[in-house]
C-alpha cells in the first residue's frame, strides 16, 4: 500500500485563538472543529499520515488545539509557510503583508512526502465521498513518471457550494466528457439572484455561471514529483511580478490550469455528490452545527469523533 499523506492548508487562520477565528470555532458536539470532519474522514478513505501547514508562530497554540490530539490516532507533521521564506537573493517589500499563496503553502511541505498527497482547506467540509475517491485514485491509478503530471481534484457541483448568507469564490471548472479538467476559471461573489446565479469575474465585471458545473474547492491529489514544479515556478512568479505589487499571490489553481493548458498535466475530476459547507461567513456557524448534527443522526459520523 502506498504512504497517502493528508496536507492541510492552516497557515491562514489568525494569530489570536478563539474570538472568532473561524477555521477553530468548535462545531461538533465534542467540540470537535471542521478539520477533525476532515482528518476522521481521511483517515476512513486511509490515509496515513497527516501534515498541518501553519504559521511558526502559531505552532505552540495550535498543537494544544487539535495538533496534540490528532497525534494520538495518526502520525502527525508541521510545515510553516512564511513571508520570508523566499528563493535565495529574493527579499520581500516591506509592504508585502499578504501571504504568498497556496503554491507557496503546498511547497512549504517538500521533503515531508515521498508519496502522492492530498491538499485540502482547513476551515472546508468536503464529505467523505471526495477522501475515498481521492485516495483510491492516487493509489491504484495516478502514474508518477515526471513527464505529464497526473493530478485530480474533488469535483463539487457548484449548486452544493454556495452559502445563504452572501457570495463565494470558486474555481468553476470546465470538463470534457471523459472526466478530464480542461481549464479552472476563479469566478467571484457567486450567490444566488431568483432561479439562477449571479458571479464577477476577475475584472469585476458580471459572468455567467452555470448552476451545475464543476467547481473546485481546493482538494487536490498530487503526486511528489509536482512538488519540483512548484519550485521551480515560484522565482518565475516572483520575478513576474510588477513593482508596487504587493497582493498578488501563486495560486495552485491557476498554476494547475496554466499547466493543462501547456500539455503539462493532466487532471481527472472526480466528482463527489457531498454537500460543502464552511464557516465563510459568520452567519454561517450555525448552518455547520445543524448540517453536521444531521449527519450524526444520520450516522454518517459518531456523536463524538474521538472517545477518550
Amino acid at each position: 500500500m502506498r504512504d497517502t499523506a493528508l496536507v492541510i492548508m492552516a497557515a491562514g487562520i489568525g494569530s489570536r485563538f478563539g474570538g472568532g477565528i473561524k477555521q477553530l470555532e468548535p462545531v461538533g458536539p465534542g467540540g470537535e472543529i471542521i478539520m477533525d470532519y476532515s482528518i476522521y474522514d481521511a483517515l476512513r478513505a486511509g490515509f496515513n499520515k497527516v501534515i498541518f501547514i501553519i504559521r511558526k508562530d502559531l505552532e505552540k497554540d495550535f498543537k494544544e488545539v487539535i495538533g496534540n490530539r490528532i497525534e494520538k490516532i495518526v502520525p502527525v507533521e508541521y510545515a510553516f509557510q512564511e513571508l520570508n521564506d523566499l528563493p535565495e537573493g529574493v527579499e520581500r517589500s516591506a509592504d508585502r503583508k499578504k501571504p504568498w499563496g497556496t503554491g507557496q503553502a503546498v511547497l512549504s511541505i517538500k521533503g515531508l512526502v515521498d508519496g502522492p498527497f492530498l491538499v485540502i482547506n482547513a476551515d472546508d467540509y468536503y464529505g467523505k465521498e471526495g477522501f475515498k475517491k481521492i485516495h483510491d485514485y492516487m493509489v491504484n491509478e495516478m502514474r508518477d513518471d515526471g513527464n505529464v503530471y497526473d493530478l485530480c481534484m474533488g469535483g463539487f457541483m457548484l449548486v452544493n457550494t454556495l452559502s445563504e448568507n452572501g457570495g463565494v469564490t470558486r474555481g468553476v471548472c470546465h470538463v470534457d466528457e471523459d472526466g478530464n479538467l480542461l481549464n479552472v476559471t476563479e469566478t467571484y461573489d457567486i450567490k444566488r439572484a431568483g432561479d439562477g446565479l449571479e458571479a464577477l469575474d476577475e475584472q469585476g465585471n458580471p459572468a455567467f455561471v452555470d448552476i451545475g458545473c464543476h467547481v473546485s474547492m481546493n482538494m487536490w491529489g498530487l503526486p511528489v514529483s509536482f512538488l519540483n514544479e512548484l519550485e521551480r515556478g515560484f522565482p518565475e512568479f516572483l520575478a513576474g511580478l510588477s513593482e508596487g505589487d504587493v497582493k498578488s499571490e501563486y495560486l495552485l489553481p491557476r498554476i494547475i490550469d496554466r499547466l493543462v493548458e501547456e500539455g503539462k498535466a493532466s487532471v481527472k475530476v472526480l466528482e463527489t455528490p457531498d454537500r460543502w459547507f464552511g464557516v465563510t461567513y459568520k452567519e454561517d456557524k450555525q448552518t455547520v452545527v445543524n448540517s453536521l448534527r444531521s449527519l450524526i443522526n444520520q450516522g454518517v459520523y459518531p456523536e463524538r469523533l474521538y472517545q477518550e
